[in-house]
């Protein structure tokens, strides 16, 4: 169950979830999304009042990624109209509900809610830089413009070679920290020994060769975003000293012993199962739960097969700008042949294999499919 308000919550606790099954409580919509990636839900009980998203979106979100889960929406202020008083336990409280399992999404708030539901407009058009029309994609842009306002932190996943920096990126530039800046550290792509001065800085002669102070990208990334890449790959002895500093905002440089507070987003984005991790005991739970307040999947392009053509138009159309002497197109069998593999370097991949189909080209107005080389063995035929 979903709500700000905690007397209401306590009070679905005492006469709905005896009945039922065991509840968990959560004090926003961000919060209840976040207990659902868990797994093992059946129901999801709703405020129509949500203090961080809509109660419409989170519904839709619900439908998209968990079709199985039965939702239902209250109005909060008004749960003495809709439920017994707590003294006739024997009463069945009866409230509005969405069986998502079988409904349209274009189903009406029961109703205690009798707005309608917002239309799918701009808010699942396409990001910057970003292109894809599929239901993936636009479910993506959707979540990313109703956690952008807000400094909620971000957990990005999916494989490597979706796009999830550029995700971070969308989120970065619609929020209100976009001109401030966008600071990208990769966990993986940094030494150990390393990671802890590059990440909180360090003062002049903390160590051999420190001959003068230097900030961190935290505090590079001071009143602005910054993107933790491969999180999953953080050492393990840097976890605590990470999450301390996503609980209290402070942060102390190697070799000093003042703290400064610093004010930064952080996003995290992933190509690993963290959820095993943790179970592996690779990664600290508390951490895990601190990233993943607002989770964000970039699907993989093999489940979104009809993005493909028009990242490809896209790539094509950049690398003649970039040099090619004539405009170029896609010939009808070169479509068909892209759309057909199984693109396992994800929308990386593509780009690659576009940028030397122009190549290839040498200078012909078509790009045909002899001039379509993939890069795996899996290749379609």
């Amino acid at each position: 169950m979903a709500s700000s308000n905690p007397q209401f919550r306590a009070f679905l606790s005492r006469t709905l979830a005896p009945r039922l099954w065991p509840a968990r409580e959560a004090c926003g919509g961000a919060e209840a999304l976040s207990l659902l990636e868990g797994g093992g839900w059946c129901t999801l009980l709703l405020d129509r009042s949500l203090p961080d998203l809509d109660v419409n979106d989170v519904v839709q979100i619900v439908h998209q990624r968990y079709p199985h889960i039965h939702v239902s929406v209250v109005d909060s202020p008004a749960a003495a109209d809709l439920f017994p008083a707590a003294s006739a336990r024997d009463s069945n409280p009866v409230v509005g509900a969405y069986p998502f399992g079988a409904a349209s999404q274009d189903a009406a708030l029961p109703s205690c809610c009798t707005d309608d539901s917002p239309a799918e407009d701009e808010r699942s058009a396409p990001l910057p830089e970003m292109i894809g029309a599929s239901e993936p994609m636009r479910l993506t842009y959707r979540l990313v413009r109703l956690v952008a306002p807000r400094d909620t932190p971000v957990l990005v996943s999916g494989e490597t070679g979706t796009g999830k920096e550029l995700v971070a990126r969308g989120v970065h530039a619609l929020s209100r920290r976009s001109r401030s800046p966008f600071v990208v550290l990769s966990c993986a792509a940094i030494p150990e020994a390393l990671l802890e001065s590059e990440l909180f800085g360090y003062s002049r002669g903390a160590f051999t060769g420190a001959f003068q102070s230097r900030p961190g990208r935290i505090q590079a990334a001071h009143g602005g975003t910054l993107l933790l890449d491969e999180i999953g790959e953080l050492p393990l002895a840097m976890q605590p000293k990470l999450l301390r500093f996503l609980q209290e905002g402070e942060l102390q440089p190697l070799g000093n012993n003042a703290v400064c507070r610093v004010d930064v987003r952080v996003i995290a984005a992933t190509n690993a199962d963290l959820a095993t991790r943790v179970r592996e005991g690779r990664f600290r739970e508390d951490l895990f739960y601190r990233l993943m307040v607002f989770p964000i999947e970039v699907v993989a392009l093999r489940k979104r097969g009809e993005d493909v053509a028009a990242l490809a138009d896209h790539f094509l159309a950049a690398f003649c700008r970039g040099g090619e002497p004539c405009h170029k197109e896609l010939s009808r069998a070169a479509r068909v042949l892209l759309e057909r593999y199984s693109w396992p370097g994800n929308v990386r991949e593509l780009r690659h294999v576009v940028e030397r189909a122009c190549i290839l080209s040498d200078g012909k107005p078509e790009v045909r499919p002899e001039h379509v080389k993939f890069h795996s063995a899996s290749a379609a035929l």
